[in-house]
């Protein structure tokens, strides 16, 4: 039987580095691979984890903005694992209040990162998902916050079961488009770069569950977006309620879902609960 493999996104540091943690702590039964675009910070990291006796980590990189890094990491688990069982889409941008980049700017790198690099990862790596398989897609409270303040028709097509894939693409990029021309506001979208991306992020993996539940009913695979909460990171800094540590706690608990669980799928959860969307 093949061994059992997790991946988790820009692992580093920060929440990343803490599910890597978590997911040992709790006991996964295959190898996990950290990953992180600079290879000397993600093999400390590993070194790290290592001294903590924490033997079954792997350092791979990757950075999820270049489409290529993500086929070379398709292609080494395809060699060494022959599918995957776990993945953590965690890696994420956030610009600081007191950012001088004009907002276009912001909107443009952020999106880059947080929607589409997470949409790469996952076209890359979800066709080698194993049976039972559990996916989650790190997302964020802000996107329940942005979708509020988005205006009346953009609500309804965010929260429509049936929007596709093609039809979130399209969305985001609009918002980007807009954010660079300073009418986002005007046409409906909130004023918040990393709340858009996050809708995205929300709504993607809802897309790809149900598209799991379509072509894959029977393999028991469940696909979440998750928030951990307001977390101490260089992203949220010091003054964030959660450590590192309970941040990681939502996202090690659905991707250790028991086999068998038939829920959550295609949910947004913090707090291991399931949030309205």
């Amino acid at each position: 039987m093949a061994k059992k493999v997790a991946v988790v996104t820009g692992a580093n540091k920060g929440i990343g580095f803490s599910i890597v943690q978590g997911l040992c702590k709790a006991g996964y039964a295959g190898d996990i691979i950290l990953t992180a675009r600079n290879e000397k910070l993600g093999q400390e990291a590993v070194g790290k984890l290592k001294s903590q006796g924490l033997s079954n980590v792997l350092f791979h990189r990757l950075d999820i903005c270049d489409q290529t890094s993500a086929e070379e990491l398709r292609k080494f688990l395809e060699k060494n694992y022959g599918g995957l069982d776990v993945l953590i889409n965690n890696a994420g941008i956030a610009f600081k209040d007191a950012a001088t980049e004009p907002f276009g700017e912001q909107a443009e790198v952020t999106m880059r990162t947080n929607f589409w690099g997470t949409l790469w990862v996952s076209k890359a790596l979800l066709p080698l998902l194993r049976p039972n398989a559990r996916v989650v897609n790190v997302s964020s409270f802000v996107s329940k916050m942005a979708l509020d303040k988005c205006s009346p028709q953009l609500q309804a097509k965010f929260r429509n079961p049936a929007i596709s894939e093609e039809e979130l693409c399209g969305l985001m990029g609009e918002f980007v488009v807009a954010a660079q021309k300073g009418d986002h506001e005007a046409k409906g979208w909130p004023n918040s770069a990393y709340g858009t991306t996050k809708i995205g992020a929300t709504v993607l993996s809802r897309i790809q569950a149900a598209v799991l539940t379509q072509t894959r009913a029977a393999d028991g695979i469940l696909l979440n977006a998750c928030c951990p909460g307001w977390v101490r990171t260089d992203m949220a800094g010091p003054k964030a309620t959660k450590s590192p540590e309970e941040g990681a706690e939502t996202p090690v608990y659905l991707a250790m879902l028991p086999t068998g669980a038939p829920a959550p799928h295609g949910q947004l959860v913090w707090d291991k609960t399931v949030q309205e969307w």
